[in-house]
């Protein structure tokens, strides 16, 4: 083993001192690093097979392809023959330095050009030592490596386990049939919270307005996680995953997009009771690692998103989207999951914050958005569709009384904080034969449960019930962990769940 070392050092030595490039190397070091790199600090984002492909293509092969296409050209052509030993060391410097700031800064045009001029000139310049540069190049993929490998294991490795029921709800067959729609508005707060706490705002307009058009109102209904992608994973498995027992670095759960756009129980369900079921999104923030999806029908197409997209790159008139849906499925059972990304919650890191009071004001401006849309929305569905079962809910609070949503990892016992994070609005149109109570819905993992529950005339599906407790990764303040911060009972607690 040590002369197998000795020999490799050896062979790296003589490797860095020669100043003869080859092509082949120089283009795979070029791209590998800078590759290895966006995987490392957006893997969440970029985690599928798909993009895996586009990767490789874009940092691997088309480098492979033009250094050797530029190499023969400088090779073969007598008069670009003087300037072949500067060809490789040019290119290896500029895809380099290219393919860093378009993971980093996107297609910045000036740093771009930038760094291509600084690059002709190095190339110039320190051609002799090119394989030195290749050599550190290889050493900066080792040290990312070390990070990348184990979030590229416990993806692969990857089990769904935790998903299964507890029961045969999976089965579960309904008796009544109605056109369901779950309108997801982002950071909704709940309107008992509303009135009090940091929020101590008047919304008794709109809740006037949802009760003329016949909605329950869920005032303390609350998520059980802190973020879009970790309740709504929650939500569509009908379990608690408890963030999947984290990383330090990770900001989500391992597959997160997959199982929400993608194969996961609540949309099983549907499918087997022959429901058309239909994903409207109005960012593509669900879908921006291009998951399987196995929604009927989604308003993005895959060939209109970037393979480096972050979900927020356009905005698509999801109102429009769905008077559209409703019109052609005239004859279908119809579930539809929209997603308005208002009013939002405050800003998500600290260098974005405006201060809590101006990220308040903010946020209230946002909810009268959020609110106008909603008016609009909810009386067109009821025009079109008398009948239907009408979820309004919130995928978590709004985090008003913060600086920004990350200081949420900071351990928090405040009663008025931990409620601003977690308390959701839900508002449920029931159909007129059924008779539902509030105290069946508290927490957001229960909610598809319940509603299956009543589809099927079954309660004894309502036996197994998750507990509506909610729960937050803690970074600072206590030790690294997750946290059960609200137990079932409503009442703010700090208990370890895991490391």
């Amino acid at each position: 083993m040590i002369s197998a070392l000795n020999a490799f050092r050896e062979y790296v030595i003589d490797f860095a001192s020669n100043s003869k490039s080859n092509p082949l190397l120089a283009a795979i070091a070029s791209g590998l690093f800078p590759m290895a790199y966006y995987y490392n600090h957006n893997f969440f984002f970029v985690n599928s097979w798909e993009q895996f492909g586009f990767f490789v293509v874009t940092y691997l092969c088309i480098p492979i392809i033009s250094f050797f296409l530029v190499y023969l050209l400088f090779k073969n052509v007598g008069a670009l023959k003087p300037y072949l030993k500067y060809v490789i060391p040019i290119l290896n410097f500029s895809t380099f330095s290219i393919l860093i700031i378009i993971s980093t800064k996107g297609l910045n045009s000036f740093l771009l050009l930038s760094a291509i001029a600084i690059s002709i000139v190095a190339g110039f310049l320190l051609w002799k030592s090119v394989n030195k540069v290749i050599v550190f190049q290889c050493l900066l993929l080792l040290v990312i490596g070390f990070k990348l490998i184990p979030k590229l294991y416990a993806n692969v490795t990857y089990s769904r386990e935790w998903m299964d029921q507890d029961d045969a709800i999976e089965e579960v067959v309904f008796k009544k049939k109605p056109n369901i729609y779950v309108i997801q508005t982002d950071g909704y707060s709940s309107f008992s919270e509303l009135k009090k706490g940091y929020y101590n705002y008047d919304n008794s307009n709109f809740e006037s307005f949802l009760q003329r058009k016949g909605f329950t109102m869920y005032s303390n209904f609350r998520s059980n996680y802190f973020s879009t992608l970790s309740s709504n994973t929650s939500l569509f498995s009908m379990k608690h995953h408890y963030y999947n027992n984290p990383e330090k670095s990770a900001n989500e759960i391992t597959t997160a997009r997959s199982i929400i756009a993608g194969a996961n129980p609540v949309i099983s369900i549907f499918n087997l009771n022959n429901y058309k079921t239909s994903l409207l999104v109005e960012k593509a923030y669900l879908l921006c690692n291009r998951p399987k999806l196995y929604y009927d029908y989604c308003n993005v197409d895959y060939k209109d998103l970037p393979y480096l997209a972050r979900g927020f790159e356009f905005t698509i008139d999801i109102y429009k989207d769905l008077e559209n849906a409703i019109d052609s499925n005239s004859t279908t059972a119809n579930f539809y999951f929209v997603q308005k990304m208002l009013p939002r919650h405050i800003s998500a890191f600290k260098r974005n914050s405006l201060g809590k009071e101006k990220e308040r004001d903010k946020y209230f401006n946002n909810l009268e958005s959020a609110n106008t849309w909603l008016r609009k929305t909810i009386a067109m569905i009821s025009d079109k569709d008398p009948n239907a079962l009408i979820i309004m809910m919130a995928d978590h609070g709004g985090f008003v009384g913060l600086d920004y949503v990350l200081q949420s990892r900071v351990k928090q016992t405040e009663d008025d904080i931990l409620n601003s994070i977690f308390s959701s609005a839900l508002a449920i149109k029931w159909p007129e034969n059924f008779n539902v109570t509030e105290e069946d819905v508290n927490s957001s993992v229960n909610l598809f449960r319940v509603l299956f529950a009543h589809l099927s005339e079954n309660k004894s599906y309502l036996e197994y019930l998750q507990d509506d407790k909610s729960f937050l990764i803690v970074q600072d303040g206590a030790p690294y962990g997750v946290y059960e911060a609200i137990d079932k009972n409503g009442n703010i607690v700090f208990n370890k769940v895991s490391n």
